[in-house]
């Protein structure tokens, strides 16, 4: 598709660069360290709705610049690991393999499983922005899955096995004590643990602003199907998973230097890809609060 150029009275003009396939759009030219004008913000916004990635290309921002470009989105949300939270900007998540004097900075296994951000909370995210502050040179892409086109595409008898269904959401199904080999989450607290309860979401949602609907499981976080036995349970959602990240669904992002990635929570699982663990990878990441599920 041809670039769309958009001058704001601010001065600032930028193209919006549709990418190959339905997920994805680059916005070349846009420096968010500067005021962005209303009507400016309404075009990103749209294309956010329209391509489910959007790619802000070198960015050259402050944490607290990022901070209040999200909250144009909506309220943040606050992850429940305290413990890798930016200093002085705890809406920040630091998402790293970095570890200094036998501590690690961040969270390393950041999307270690298909997932979509805070689906085990009451009001999963509406978005996230990652920023790019330090990239390896080899690997560390990111993969989203198109959730609206699995839907879909998914064959007549999966449909009709999970329409009307319920899922369970859990942080601890994954990340409990015992079940995580690399030791980055730390044991969580009482309290910590309060903020994770499962909860139960629609396995087909309806996206609250286009209307479309989209497959809401993910490996990541989802743990059984409600009403259904554990044998048929595991094998449908299996089924569900397998077709959720089937290569035509998916979208691999390559990040490049300052790269701030704005993807769409309710339209997209999403997989960090990995790098070799001597390469350093850290990101601020910052998470938009949705609306429940329907």
């Amino acid at each position: 598709m041809p670039a769309v150029s958009f001058a704001a009275p601010s001065s600032q003009s930028f193209e919006v660069v549709p990418l190959a396939g339905e997920v994805g759009v680059e916005i070349i030219g846009l420096d968010l360290s500067q005021p962005l004008n209303d009507a400016g913000f309404a075009r990103i916004h749209k294309a956010h709705l329209d391509y489910h990635v959007v790619i802000f290309r070198d960015q050259r921002i402050t944490p607290q610049q990022q901070v209040d470009f999200s909250r144009r989105f909506g309220v943040l949300q606050i992850h429940v690991l305290k413990q890798f939270l930016l200093a002085n900007h705890p809406e920040i998540l630091i998402v790293s393999n970095v570890v200094e004097n036998g501590q690690p900075i961040g969270l390393g296994d950041a999307g270690k499983y298909w997932h979509s951000d805070l689906s085990y909370k009451e009001l999963p995210s509406l978005g996230s922005m990652l920023h790019a502050q330090e990239l390896p040179c080899e690997g560390g892409d990111t993969l989203f899955a198109n959730m609206h086109r699995a839907w879909d595409t998914l064959p007549q008898n999966l449909r009709e096995a999970v329409e009307g269904k319920s899922a369970v959401h859990s942080y601890v199904s994954r990340y409990s004590e015992g079940k995580n080999a690399d030791n980055w989450r730390p044991k969580l607290t009482p309290e910590q643990l309060a903020q994770v309860v499962e909860v139960t979401h629609p396995i087909v949602r309806t996206h609250p602003e286009n209307g479309r609907k989209a497959l809401f499981v993910s490996e990541g976080f989802t743990t059984r199907i409600v009403g259904l036995p554990d044998d048929e349970s595991r094998d449908l959602l299996a089924q569900l998973y397998a077709h959720s990240v089937l290569p035509e669904h998916v979208y691999r992002h390559q990040w490049q230097a300052r790269d701030m990635v704005f993807w769409d929570n309710r339209s997209l699982i999403h997989l960090a890809a990995g790098c070799p663990p001597a390469l350093r990878r850290t990101l601020y990441r910052t998470t938009i609060q949705g609306d429940a599920p329907f």
